[in-house]
């Protein structure tokens, strides 16, 4: 069994290699297409372009954060998803990078919409999805709260695999 959880522990290794590779790949076509845009000089299309290589690298963030989190989580913690307090930090590091994601896109789509307002109701909808996405996560961490009173040794053992990353 314990040869069978070092594979998973080798598979989780490389998946957060794969995704900190994305990130860094994400981070150079956005400095590409930023400079670009800032070299053909500066006006209303260079700040477009400037957004969306903002948008790029949100998402190389995103991709750096799963890298970071899946490493911490699974590989050097090996810990195993199932105290509420474990599940909620697991899935608040995830929840964070995905709504600023989703806010910078909404923001893209905003100044797209500025040429070509058909695509208004598309940024309308990213930027509403924000708030549903904030509203479900804020009420997941407030019941989830009650599930952690609970369990009380569940939050003192997630608390002692935080020195594992000192």
């Amino acid at each position: 069994m314990k040869v069978i959880h070092s594979l998973y522990a080798a598979i989780h290794a490389l998946m957060a290699l794969a995704f900190a590779a994305a990130s860094l790949v994400l981070v150079v076509i956005a400095a590409r297409a930023g400079w670009g845009a800032v070299m053909r000089g500066l006006d209303l299309p260079a700040a477009e372009a400037v957004i969306e290589a903002v948008g790029l690298l949100a998402a190389g963030v995103v991709a750096l954060q799963i890298s970071q989190t899946v490493l911490e989580e699974e590989v050097v913690r090996d810990a195993h998803i199932g105290a509420p307090t474990r599940v909620r930090r697991f899935l608040s590091r995830f929840m964070v990078v995905i709504v600023v994601a989703v806010a910078v896109e909404g923001l893209v789509a905003t100044f797209k919409a500025r040429e070509a307002p058909e695509l208004m109701l598309h940024a309308a909808a990213m930027l509403g999805s924000v708030g549903l996405l904030m509203a479900g996560w804020g009420l997941f961490i407030r019941l989830n709260r009650y599930a952690e009173e609970l369990e009380p040794e569940a939050m003192a053992e997630a608390k002692s695999e935080d020195r594992k990353l000192k």
